[in-house]
């Protein structure tokens, strides 16, 4: 089993793609795309957990999509989920935030991104969505959206390889609360 996550996707809402520049025609061929590319990486038994935006602006009920789409998944709300993405049928779990380990790693889930978290200063991971792409993370902290991953859910090992890359947090000066 596997543990994945996304943000983001909008399904249903037609200005996302002008609004991100998305490479799509219709929400239709849109929509399409994420699901193919999501069950393309998540199996059946996977854990998935989307940080929010799952739709907007859409006439089409949440579960709809959430019954097309593979996995075992977790809502952490974004700004616009609202109440009838937050308790529609296919969430295991649906929450404002979440703390989670992955492979021994902490990780502090949330739509919006956070300069501290709990257990920032010891290690612990932050993932968020909400900026699409155009708020770059660090060696502690990454956008897992949409359009900041090929329109695809991504899993940890990428995840961690791109933080290397990022610019590193900046140091805790001496004493600093912990």
């Amino acid at each position: 089993m596997a543990t994945w996550f996304i943000s983001d996707t909008h399904f249903g809402h037609a200005n996302i793609i002008r609004y991100c520049a998305r490479p799509f025609a219709t929400v239709t061929e849109m929509d399409a795309a994420l699901i193919a590319t999501w069950n393309e990486a998540v199996a059946p038994d996977d854990e998935v957990w989307h940080l929010g935006d799952f739709c907007f602006r859409n006439p089409r009920a949440p579960s709809s999509y959430l019954s097309r789409l593979h996995g075992r998944k977790h809502l952490v709300w974004g700004n616009h989920d609202g109440e009838e993405t937050r308790v529609a049928q296919g969430w295991a779990s649906s929450q404002p935030i979440a703390e989670i380990a992955v492979g021994g790693v902490s990780v502090v889930l949330l739509h919006y991104a956070m300069r501290v978290w709990h257990r920032s200063h010891h290690g612990s991971l932050h993932l968020y969505g909400h900026s699409h792409g155009r708020l770059p993370g660090d060696t502690q902290s990454c956008d897992v959206g949409v359009d900041a991953w090929n329109y695809r859910p991504v899993g940890m090992p990428e995840i961690l390889r791109r933080m290397r890359h990022q610019v590193p947090r900046v140091a805790k000066p001496h004493g600093s609360f912990a």
